[in-house]
This record gives C-alpha cells, sequence and structure tokens, in this order.
C-alpha cells in the first residue's frame, strides 16, 4: 500500500474530501499536525513516504536523498520556492500544485490589509483594548495609486478590488507583454516607477531570488508616507530596512502576511515597528481555498501513485 506523508497542518482542514480521495484510493496516510517540520523531524518521516504533500517545508536535496519510495511532491498552494525543482527532477520524482486555488483569497486579505494600514483599524483596535479613544485620521481609496507587484491571478485579482474602488492601478511584471495591463485599464511600469507613483504597494512575486525585491534602496524610492502590503513571501523585502523606515515614517504603514523565515522571530525588528499590521501567513486561508487546494494536490498524487501522469505539473 502507498503511503503519503501530509506536512501541512491545514490539509483537508474544512472539507473531507481530500481525506477520502485518498482513502478511497487505498492510500496509508500519515498527517503531521505541528506546521512546518523541523528538518531533522521531516529526514526522519519521509523515507517511509511514496507521496508527500507540502506546505513551506523546506524539501531539500538532503530531504530527497532520504526519501528512496518518494514518486510525487505536491505542494498544497502555489509557491514551490521551498521546494528543489532541479533535485527532484533528477530523481524523477514529480512535483504538482494548485494554480489559481487560493488566488481569491490571498487577493482578498491583501485587500483586507491595504484599508487596514490605510485607515489604522488594528491600531485604533489596539488602542481602544488598551483604555483610549484615538481618532487616527487616513486617506479615502479613491483617486489613490496602487502598485501591483506582479501581475498573475492575485494582482490582476487586486487591481480589479482597487478599481472598484475608484483607485487608479499601475503595476509591474517583466515577464507579462502590454497587452495584459491594458485591457485591463492599468498602466505597466518599471519598478522605481511604480514605487516612486503609488500611496499603496502590494507585492504579488515570487520569493527565492536570494535578494530582496525591495531592498532598502527600493524602499527609500517609495513616494514618502507610502503603506506597503505584502502576502506573498517573506523574502521580497529587507525586514531590517523596512522597519527603519516604518520608525522614521518614510514608509507610512506595513501590512506583512509572510516572513523570512517563518514564523516571524521574537527579535525581528517589525514586531516593534510601529503602523504594522502583522498575521500568520493566513493568505490562502478560506474555506473555499482550503477544499480547492486539498482536492487539487490529492487527485494528482493519486493519479501518479496509479503511473499517470499529473494534472499540474510544475514546469
Amino acid at each position: 500500500m502507498p503511503t503519503t506523508l501530509i506536512t501541512t497542518p491545514t490539509f483537508g482542514r474544512f472539507s473531507p474530501e481530500p481525506w477520502d480521495i485518498l482513502r478511497e484510493a487505498g492510500e496509508a496516510v500519515l498527517a503531521c499536525e505541528s506546521g512546518v517540520l523541523p528538518a531533522d523531524e521531516l529526514l526522519a518521516r519521509v523515507p517511509e513516504a511514496d507521496a508527500l504533500v507540502v506546505g513551506l517545508d523546506a524539501i531539500t536535496p538532503e530531504v530527497l536523498a532520504a526519501a528512496p519510495r518518494l514518486k510525487v511532491i505536491a505542494k498544497h498552494g502555489v509557491g514551490v520556492d521551498n521546494i528543489d525543482l532541479a533535485a527532484a527532477r533528477e530523481r524523477g520524482i514529480h512535483v504538482t500544485f494548485a494554480p489559481g486555488s487560493n488566488s481569491r483569497a490571498v487577493a482578498e486579505l491583501a485587500f483586507a490589509l491595504l484599508l487596514d494600514t490605510g485607515r489604522r483599524i488594528t491600531r485604533t483596535h489596539t488602542e481602544v483594548l488598551a483604555g483610549g479613544w484615538p481618532k487616527h485620521f487616513g486617506p479615502e481609496l479613491a483617486g489613490r495609486t496602487l502598485a501591483v507587484i506582479g501581475f498573475g491571478r492575485i494582482g490582476r485579482l487586486v487591481a480589479g478590488f482597487a478599481q472598484a474602488f475608484g483607485m487608479a492601478v499601475v503595476a509591474y511584471d517583466p515577464f507579462l507583454p502590454e497587452a495584459e495591463f491594458t485591457e485591463r485599464g492599468v498602466r505597466s511600469l518599471d519598478l522605481p516607477a511604480c514605487l516612486a507613483e503609488a500611496d499603496f504597494v502590494s507585492l504579488h512575486m515570487p520569493g527565492g531570488s536570494g535578494a530582496p525585491l525591495l531592498d532598502r534602496a527600493a524602499l527609500e524610492a517609495m513616494k514618502p508616507g507610502a503603506c506597503l502590503v505584502n502576502t506573498a513571501r517573506g523574502d521580497l523585502v529587507d525586514e531590517h530596512a523596512l522597519a527603519e523606515l516604518l520608525h522614521s515614517g518614510h514608509v507610512g504603514a506595513a501590512a506583512l502576511d509572510a516572513f523570512d523565515p517563518e514564523p516571524l522571530r521574537a527579535d525581528s525588528p517589525l514586531r516593534s515597528a510601529p503602523n504594522t499590521v502583522l498575521t500568520s501567513h493566513i493568505g490562502a486561508c478560506s474555506h473555499e481555498a482550503n477544499r480547492g487546494m486539498g482536492v487539487t494536490v490529492a487527485r494528482d498524487v493519486v493519479r501518479v501513485l496509479r503511473g499517470e501522469e499529473p494534472l499540474h505539473p510544475v514546469g
């Protein structure tokens, strides 16, 4: 009987269907409940796995070398920067993902955080709980400019939400033709121009490049007082520079749902930075996205273990 090791604790949390797909296929299922596994625990558990369903665990060449039975790695989500794709290909291991399954969930969170940063909702809530009764002022969105950095599925949804609020939208994505922007009423600019023009910046690029996309120079190039939202990857932003610029007021506010590493370190300077909202990588945590991701990856795991090609391979 093939065995599927599930290391993400959110698999099938709000729907039995992903579990049913695996069990009806006659697979043994081993589930971890602790979130991202320590490297030594992951290494101890992968030797028995024919399939691996992962969230943010680092799937390194060392992990793959310890898993002689492994035939498929299924990402419970979209971003696969935590998986060494070259090492998997060398071993003939399929890598699959769940494209589009969490796009709306992440986009809705990004826009909620944008509203929060603008009107200081979390800050006001915290101060009311502490006995205060503050009156923090912030901008209305109509007439303001949003820069969408990364214009894939999620970025396009966020742009649409912004336009519905009366915002102008500019975008940066070096991998797309101009028509992808113009047909949606969005101006395509390079990154420095986006940062200089925007009142709000929302990140939707993949991570894993080795250097922050928004390093100190890029953050300093933002319009003074602009707000930053990151629901993508933590390594896109230099957190030390961001914290300093929040203290100085150059960055007006930041709302972050992704960090490097995760969980957020106890000594992170972001914990004490002003006008900051920090959430625990909950972008994909909608009921609908949870079901969709689980069903998609479960079906592909079953297909690969039956000797069939997956429906959603990572290219």
